[in-house]
């Protein structure tokens, strides 16, 4: 015999097997606009900031990722965290939250990680090629990409080194990291 399903407010869905309600699956009932509103005033207080990524996943942990233009103190992370969890009534819905700065080998996702890494050595993969040399430049349309390379010579046998650049379109980039050089 099968159950029945029945459609609950919140758009929690039950199974209905012999006379017991069994949550199928479970969505988070947080309201992620007021979250996102929450982040969002924090932020705008320091200029300096801004969002990289936010999330609400089904069992209300909220994790946030905060970057500034020359990166994020604990003393910042601390601040957004205590603005958003004392604007949120854990009696309503508990939750779990997580305010930090990006992971280093993480990729980048917003302009301004640009702009803030200039002069560090980059991989950036694009759909026909991949790069990996020092961020010179970063504007609104493109970044520059220098590096040398070993090519032969031209003339006679060996290898010379040569300077090389690349501008980049950012609607090009599918993926861009900092090389972390040890």
């Amino acid at each position: 015999m099968k159950g029945i399903t029945i459609f609950a407010p919140k758009f929690m869905t039950f199974r209905a097997w012999r006379g017991q309600k069994v949550p199928s699956f479970y969505t988070s009932n947080m309201n992620q606009e007021h979250v996102l509103k929450l982040v969002n005033e924090t932020i705008t207080e320091n200029k300096a900031l801004f969002l990289v990524d936010f999330n609400i996943n089904n069992n209300n942990t909220i994790k946030v990722i905060v970057d500034g233009d020359q990166g994020i103190t604990l003393k910042e992370c601390i601040r957004i965290s205590r603005h958003i969890e004392h604007n949120l009534d854990r009696e309503e819905e508990d939750f779990s939250l997580e305010v930090t700065s990006p992971d280093i080998s993480d990729a980048l996702v917003d302009f301004r990680q640009y702009k803030k890494n200039i002069n560090r050595t980059m991989v950036i993969k694009t759909e026909n090629e991949d790069f990996e040399g020092v961020l010179v430049e970063a504007n609104n349309e493109n970044i520059t990409l220098h590096w040398k390379t070993r090519e032969p010579k031209p003339i006679g046998k060996g290898k010379i080194t040569v300077e090389k650049e690349a501008k980049i379109p950012l609607r090009d980039i599918q993926k861009a990291k900092v090389k972390i050089i040890i």
